[in-house]
């Protein structure tokens, strides 16, 4: 396979045959107040990627989320009567429960080891993306912390981007991207917190097939599709690739962000 570092800018050239992702090497554990833009940058360099118009940065929300301080130390936690009681409900701590209530709208399913909401964004997902995993600051011991989801997922990313472009000269597409699981398949997947640079929906109606007959309800999640890629090799453990480079992605570019792919509640048949 043509290597990142020399394969032609994607640029979504409909003509691309082949999508090229590679995990930047070398990146720190990232500390609250890093510049993450910056450390993406020097991991380009080392991974001897120069940015081409078309390029896509995918970056793990973790990284996103610490650098923006997006932290909750659990020891100063107070649940609320209403956190007490999903957590009787779930079996989950109420300190956590209490955290996962800050960020969400409202809460959709309460089970045991279950607990679906909608977050303050707009997304529905198990815990409101509150996370245990991989979280802890250098230097505190064995003192546990709760990871929030970024406050502007979307805004986070037009920032990236314009920091990449000042930097490469090159228009670029940026995701921040979670797991995520699904109402009606077992197992997580990739999906797109926030984009920039790029559809993150993709509208095919109108465009014909191999028949030449015009597509009718097609919709491409295209910036989720991206986001699962990355994560295969991100992975979910101790591997330590926060951040993937993607290039070749076969459809054109425009302005687009992630809340184009929030399905409004009046179709979305799982809520009722």
């Amino acid at each position: 396979m043509t290597s990142a570092a020399t394969a032609a800018p994607g640029g979504g050239a409909p003509a691309a045959s082949q999508l090229v992702l590679t995990a930047l090497p070398g990146l720190p554990l990232v500390q609250v107040g890093d510049d993450v833009g910056a450390l993406i940058l020097d991991g380009l360099a080392r991974a001897q990627i120069a940015l081409a118009t078309g390029d896509v940065i995918a970056i793990a929300q973790k990284i996103v989320s610490k650098a923006q301080g997006c932290l909750v130390k659990l020891s100063e936690v107070t649940p609320s009567a209403r956190a007490l009681e999903l957590a009787t409900v779930t079996g989950k701590d109420p300190r956590f429960v209490e955290v996962v209530l800050s960020q969400s709208r409202e809460v959709l399913r309460a089970r045991p080891n279950t607990l679906i909401v909608e977050h303050r964004l707009g997304y529905v997902s198990a815990n409101a993306g509150v996370d245990r995993s991989n979280v802890a600051p250098h230097g505190e011991g064995r003192e546990e912390y709760l990871l929030l989801l970024p406050p502007d997922p979307d805004g986070t990313c037009q920032q990236l981007r314009e920091q990449f472009r000042a930097a490469s000269g090159c228009d670029v597409a940026v995701i921040i991207n979670d797991s995520h699981g699904r109402a009606w398949r077992n197992g997580t997947v990739g999906v797109a917190l926030g984009a920039a640079g790029f559809p993150a929906l993709l509208d095919m109606r109108g465009h014909p097939d191999l028949f030449d007959y015009a597509l009718q309800v097609t919709q491409i999640g295209l910036a989720d599709e991206l986001a699962a890629a990355a994560s295969l090799l991100m992975g979910q453990a101790d591997e330590g690739r926060p951040v993937i480079h993607i290039r070749g992605v076969p459809y054109p570019f425009r302005e687009g962000n992630a809340r184009e792919l929030i399905r409004d509640k009046e179709f979305d048949l799982f809520r009722t």
